[in-house]
């Protein structure tokens, strides 16, 4: 059975590697990484919310379906995550960083299900809202370094330098602590290691090494046209005078330099990760495992970054948001240099694993197996992906309940508790700027992708149901 290295970054656009056509930001290790793996191009989340997504695709199901549609909920215990059915097949699981299954703020740790995880570091943030918890802060003091505290002027604008050798940042702890645990294991002994690093999350507090890199003036200003929130819901008019219903990161109350200085934290962010990527690929190379080891590199979700007026990420389904890095790497079982375009679901990594470790996909798994696509016997998948929202940060009025779906050239979303949506020309406005729902002559196409969307919604429904005749 092949090892699996599981790498997902936090909050990481699909835009933002160099590799895949963005000149602005430096990822030779993941550059190198397309080239040896299967690179998705149109990977997509269930939920642009962290917990709902990463419950989502740990099981291969629905956020609906696993219980956990919110930041504030707690995955189902009957849930089975992929650690779990693999530790029952004889692998031996390990996790370093974030996990999110439950809720963690400053009142509440982790709490876990059987989640299968013989080794648990956990370290949700780069808080210390958890003394004693947050294993990484506690490597920092056992190391005698102390975490800087960023100045009043940093933590509003929610970017900053951060003085301090990168060695000692969370996303360095993460990457030698999975590297420990893969030196710990014989080539004979199936592993897994998940490695969430919390990085490029906000806030954008790179360190000061990495943040020199980039020239604010150099980076792209955000996708943005004056106006085009007026036509779409009051979510997003709330959210552009501050992040998480008005209470986060202000696009309104900033500068265009400010913008730009965000954008070079957050790509100076990804290069980090990038470097720990390359550190992670050098120790299987090393080890003689390279051949035997599936790697995985995403993100759960995207980050708006100042597109459409918005930071960071809420009730919306904008690809910046929720179109998401997949690089998938297994040297002589998947095509090497493949780029492919085919509409694919986060869920379905799980059935994927299924097969690559010649398991049988359990029933519960909504997800369809990718593995046609990482052979190149296939270069079809779906026709459509579908995402929801269910109140997942509960800082709106009305709560936001949607849901979407989106093809090659449309994108329609519903909004519940509004009675109305959203409805994009994907071909005509990639951008998304212009809001179609209920505007005439795009009746027909609106129609249809309703008529899509309920069939999605029908089809996504729990297989696992109770029959009681």
């Amino acid at each position: 059975m092949p090892n699996i290295l599981w790498i997902c970054a936090d909050q990481q656009r699909a835009d933002t590697i160099s590799g895949l056509g963005n000149p602005h930001i430096r990822t030779p290790n993941l550059d190198a990484l397309l080239a040896q793996s299967v690179t998705f191009t149109n990977a997509f989340c269930q939920t642009p919310i962290c917990a709902p997504s990463r419950g989502s695709f740990l099981t291969g199901r629905y956020p609906r379906e696993t219980n956990l549609k919110s930041n504030a909920e707690y995955i189902r215990p009957t849930e089975r995550l992929i650690p779990r059915i693999l530790t029952d097949q004889g692998y031996d699981c390990g996790l370093v960083g974030k996990l999110h299954l439950s809720p963690c703020d400053h009142h509440f740790v982790e709490k876990r299900i059987d989640d299968g995880y013989r080794v648990f570091e956990w370290s949700h943030d780069i808080s210390d809202n958890w003394p004693g918890q947050n294993q990484w802060r506690n490597w920092l003091q056992a190391n005698g370094v102390k975490w800087p505290v960023p100045p009043k002027q940093n933590r509003k604008l929610g970017v900053w330098g951060v003085p301090i050798d990168p060695k000692f940042t969370q996303t360095a702890w993460c990457s030698g602590e999975a590297i420990s645990f893969i030196k710990s294991h014989k080539k004979e002994q199936p592993w897994m290691m998940s490695v969430n690093i919390y990085q490029p999350h906000a806030p954008y507090f790179p360190t000061e090494e990495f943040l020199k890199r980039y020239d604010p003036d150099k980076m792209p200003s955000p996708t943005y046209v004056e106006g085009e929130l007026e036509n779409k819901p009051v979510f997003q008019k709330t959210d552009n005078l501050g992040a998480y219903g008005g209470h986060g990161k202000s696009f309104a109350e900033e500068s265009d330099h400010d913008h730009r200085l965000t954008k070079a934290a957050y790509y100076a962010m990804i290069e980090q990760v990038d470097v720990e990527v390359g550190r992670m690929m050098k120790t299987l190379e090393e080890l003689d495992m390279v051949d035997d080891t599936i790697v995985i590199y995403m993100s759960d979700h995207g980050d708006m970054l100042g597109d459409h007026g918005i930071y960071e990420k809420g009730p919306y389904f904008y690809d910046c948001l929720t179109r998401v890095p997949l690089i998938i790497r297994w040297p002589g079982k998947y095509k090497a240099g493949l780029k492919v375009d085919a509409l694919v679901e986060l869920i379905d990594i799980a059935p994927t694993l299924m097969d690559a470790t010649g398991l049988t996909t359990p029933a519960g798994m909504q997800g369809r197996s990718l593995t046609p696509l990482l052979t190149g016997s296939s270069a079809e998948h779906r026709e459509s992906v579908y995402m929801e929202y269910y109140d997942a940060v509960a800082k709106y009025d009305p709560t936001p309940v949607g849901t979407c779906v989106r093809t090659d050239r449309w994108k329609l979303t519903y909004w519940q508790t509004l009675g109305s949506g959203e409805l994009y020309d994907l071909k005509n406005d990639p951008g998304e700027v212009k809001n179609l729902w209920g505007i005439a002559p795009y009746k027909d196409a609106q129609s249809e992708m309703l008529q899509r969307l309920a069939g999605s919604m029908i089809a996504t429904t729990d297989p696992l149901g109770v029959h009681v005749f």
